[in-house]
């Protein structure tokens, strides 16, 4: 909190000079363009980077309701939030930014108490603020970016506190707040066919929380689930790593297949690896038929974070496996794919659900299949964007096979297997509104099978619907 007070007292005194510069003594002269009048245009200048940066904002509201089946407890939120971003111009290369964001609670009852008849807490709405402390309504808040960044040709590295959007670790941008990391990201864009991302990370601040974490604290805020032995998971606040380490590389073969490798090492804990190609066939000048295959393995390093097993965030010695393909057509309005995801009974997939969103060509918005091995999951999505007035409307269907709630080995947070449809409609507005758009997501998931298990493994996971209404201004 003192953090973002002092940047945000730093950043309005810089900005001073270029927006803000509105009061003066009556003995002054009118200052108000005195910058323009008094002194030559020095583009080479510290001054001139700081006056002829840019200034971005957004608001952001967000509804979120849960209906769950049998008289279990349902929740409801509302939450409302701002933020500013600046960035300087380029000086010789060197760029400075620095963003903060601020959220309320405005009529959210209820999100600490859990349900009374399986003692399970609140799931989706509570990442709307602040997970750590759910009763928080008054201070949630957080800097977001402050980094330096340094620019040659199409290429460019920051250092700071930043936010990225990889495979592994990603925005997963579903509540108010992104997750963001901190440390060193370097993006090299300079051949014709072939680029590469590398990065050193050494805090995180996921989403849903006001606070930066090293990367072992940060794995464990989220539910941690069970152990393979089947007891509670003990490795939240006793993982200890040095980073993340994490590249990209893109390759190009043709203007029609891109090939893809990710490798991302959180030291002393695990390794994943992720291969993807991605293949067009044009149809007509704007239609085209889609092929992707994809390849993920993770492997433990060392103990998998801890001597102790019960304290481990992986098993010593496991590895997890899993492979996919995506069929899809494309006419610029219309967008169809058909995907299947296969993770094999090797071992569970994990990767910390505070870092991001799994990168499965069969992903759903409000639900994940990190944490289950032997998993056979199939999709199929379509949307269509009406040309005249931007409405975008999309619907998606899913069907996850999981192993039983009871498998703990391939099961971490006891989810059974479910068929899940999402109506998705957004809308984006013109004229004097322009700017805002608005956002419809509602996400309803069933048992795949007619047996019952107990509630505590349906409550907020299965036989529920989940409302989402957003409006976002940006400016």
């Amino acid at each position: 909190m003192n953090d973002i007070k002092k940047v945000i007292v730093v950043f309005f005194s810089v900005l001073s000079f270029k927006v803000f510069a509105q009061h003066q003594e009556v003995i002054e002269k009118p200052g108000m363009w005195k910058g323009r009048q008094q002194t030559p245009v020095d583009t080479s200048s510290l001054l001139y980077a700081f006056k002829n940066g840019t200034v971005n904002g957004h608001f952001r509201y967000f509804f979120m309701a849960t209906d769950n089946r049998y008289r279990m407890r349902d929740y409801i939120a509302n939450a409302a939030g701002g933020g500013i971003r600046y960035e300087t111009a380029k000086f010789h290369g060197f760029q400075f930014a620095v963003s903060g964001f601020y959220i309320f609670n405005i009529g959210s009852p209820g999100l600490g108490k859990t349900d009374s008849l399986t003692g399970q807490p609140n799931r989706y709405e509570v990442a709307l603020f602040d997970v750590e402390d759910p009763g928080n309504k008054t201070d949630i808040d957080r800097l977001e970016e402050l980094y330096i960044k340094y620019n040659w040709k199409q290429s460019h590295i920051i250092f700071g506190k930043q936010l990225i959007n990889t495979p592994f670790i990603n925005l997963q941008d579903g509540r108010m707040r992104p997750t963001g990391v901190e440390g060193v990201y370097l993006e090299l864009n300079e051949g014709k066919r072939f680029k590469l991302d590398a990065a050193w990370l050494y805090a995180i601040s996921p989403r849903g929380t006001t606070e930066w974490y090293d990367v072992g604290e940060s794995i464990g805020i989220y539910p941690v689930g069970v152990n393979e032995s089947g007891t509670k998971s003990d490795y939240k606040d006793n993982l200890e790593s040095k980073g993340i380490f994490l590249v990209g590389a893109h390759y190009a073969a043709t203007k029609r297949t891109k090939f893809h490798a990710w490798n991302l090492f959180t030291e002393n804990i695990f390794n994943s690896a992720l291969l993807q190609v991605d293949h067009s066939i044009p149809v007509t000048e704007k239609k085209s038929l889609l092929a992707s295959v994809q390849l993920i393995r993770q492997d433990a390093v060392n103990d998998g974070g801890h001597l102790d097993p019960e304290k481990a965030y992986m098993a010593k010695g496991s590895r997890s496996l899993s492979f996919g393909v995506r069929a899809g057509y494309n006419s610029g309005n219309w967008d169809l794919n058909l995907n299947y995801t296969r993770i094999t009974k090797d071992g569970r997939y994990l990767m910390p659900r505070e870092w991001g969103r799994d990168p499965f060509f069969t992903f759903m918005p409000r639900e994940r299949n990190e944490g289950f091995g032997d998993v056979h999951a199939i999709t199929a999505n379509g949307s269509y964007k009406w040309p005249k007035s931007g409405w975008r409307t999309a619907l998606s269907a899913g069907y996850f096979d999981l192993p039983g709630v009871n498998n703990y080995r391939l099961n971490k947070y006891g989810m059974p297997s479910y068929v899940q449809v999402n109506l998705d409609v957004r809308y984006p507005f013109k004229g004097l509104l322009k700017g805002m758009e608005a956002q419809l997501l509602v996400a309803s998931k069933f048992r795949a099978s007619s047996e019952l298990p107990a509630l505590k493994y349906v409550f907020n996971k299965v036989d529920v619907i989940n409302y989402n209404f957003v409006l976002n201004y940006h400016f």
